[in-house]
């Protein structure tokens, strides 16, 4: 079958590899891509959210299955569009509808959605223009620090988490009254600060059904040991040391199967991935945030942990036969280290020329922000390439992702070498 990957990033590069191991799988299009994709597939030059020519697309390449991998065309409504075109109908879409992207798309509705069925988080409240005083008063009765969110899609930077109440005030009216994220922030969530350990756990569902996918922490921060701005993540490792059995029974019981159940029961009709962005506090499982989609850099660790056909597993999701099916993994760690422009996540440059690519032995490069200009790969964006390697223990696949990082090189290259050194001590109480 032909399939179109929607988005241009390392996740996108990470599907396409993925499916392209698949015999199912003939003709790969990706819009927009980026350079990694084009060696491997076909790029196509139409925005993420022009949903018109995405389907007249989908018809000229007879295009039998279409996987949605950022949220954008999600919250904005690209399956809600597909299925009320009855020329796109017979196409298998994997991402929620609108309304199931609002999971992702407001903080304020997932909020309501996991107190409403009973999912443990952060105790919060949410507040408006009309309400910001009332805010400040909510601010000034909870214990510092405290964690304020853009209610919509900010890029991953709609969140502070505030050390002071004067920090907490400023930031609320700084949101709310200067609109520092835009339309993201015409309403801010405003909740407890949980102490512990993040990690992602991702779930494939097809409504009634799901199954667990690998789960991965990710590495926010720029800088080492986990200072500096926050960014779109800077690497990731898979699996995660302390998602033991027991906890991730607790996860399953407590988060997950009443996520899928609370969706059923309120007939929100979702195909496709729930992220659920997870902190260990003291090891019970709190929901952070939902995403409607699988996360980057995540997806570089997780999809090649995946054995077997990823073509089929999205078309059962699709035909809603998830109950049918079983995932195996691969019980080697994998971890990915970001190399991203220097100066990113506030402003870099474009267009230097990436050397090194062609000597990375076993270390896969999934390119997330580079294009391909008069033959060469160029950098295109702040988070530029994750290098993932595939190792016996954790030391060992940094150890190959460092050593990659370091070998490729271009003009102000910049990445984090203590990616998962935070749970090497965790196990061994040792550093690499």
């Amino acid at each position: 079958m032909n399939i179109l990957i929607i988005g241009s990033g390392g996740r996108e590069h990470t599907i396409v590899w993925k499916i392209k191991q698949s015999p199912q799988c003939e003709k790969i299009y990706v819009l927009p891509g980026n350079g990694g994709t084009e060696k491997i597939a076909i790029n196509l030059n139409i925005p993420i959210t022009d949903f018109g020519k995405i389907g007249e697309a989908c018809l000229s390449k007879a295009i039998a299955l279409v996987i949605v991998g950022p949220e954008v065309p999600l919250v904005e409504g690209i399956v809600d569009y597909f299925r009320s075109q009855a020329a796109l109908s017979h196409i298998m879409l994997i991402g929620p509808d609108k309304q199931g992207a609002q999971l992702e798309g407001s903080k304020d509705f997932s909020k309501a959605f996991m107190l409403r069925n009973n999912i443990p988080t952060a105790v919060s409240k949410t507040f408006t223009t009309d309400t910001i005083e009332e805010g400040i008063a909510y601010i000034a009765s909870q214990s510092i620090p405290i964690v304020l969110k853009a209610d919509g899609l900010a890029a991953g930077k709609g969140v502070i988490i505030a050390e002071s109440y004067e920090d907490a005030e400023k930031a609320l009216r700084e949101m709310l009254l200067d609109k520092k994220f835009g339309k993201a922030s015409a309403k801010v969530v405003i909740e407890q600060f949980l102490d512990g350990i993040e990690l992602s756990v991702f779930a494939l569902t097809d409504g009634a059904h799901y199954v667990l996918l690998p789960e991965a922490k990710d590495y926010k921060r720029i800088g080492e040991n986990d200072t500096g701005l926050n960014t779109g993540g800077m690497g990731a490792v898979s699996p995660v040391p302390f998602a033991d059995k027991v906890f991730m029974q607790k996860v399953e019981e407590k988060i997950i199967k009443p996520t899928i159940k609370g969706l059923l029961k309120e007939k929100i009709d979702y195909t496709g991935f729930i992220f659920f962005g997870l902190i260990n506090v003291n090891g019970e499982p709190y929901v952070i945030e939902y995403n409607a989609r699988l996360g980057d850099p995540e997806t570089e660790v997780i999809l090649p942990r995946i054995n077997g056909d990823f073509v089929a597993l999205m078309v059962a999701a699709a035909k809603k036969e998830l109950a049918t099916t079983t995932l195996v993994f691969d019980n080697r760690t994998a971890t990915t280290v970001m190399l991203v422009a220097g100066g990113y996540p506030e402003s870099y440059e474009k267009g230097k020329e990436i050397h090194g690519l062609e000597a990375l032995g076993e270390v896969i490069a999934f390119h997330a922000g580079t294009t391909l200009k008069d033959g060469k790969i160029v950098t295109n964006g702040g988070r530029v390439l994750a290098l993932t390697a595939l190792g016996n223990d954790l030391k060992d696949a940094l150890s190959q992702s460092n050593k990659a990082a370091e070998s490729i090189i271009w003009e102000n290259k910049y990445y984090r070498k203590d990616i998962g050194f935070d749970l090497v001590k965790l196990n061994t109480n040792s550093i690499i």
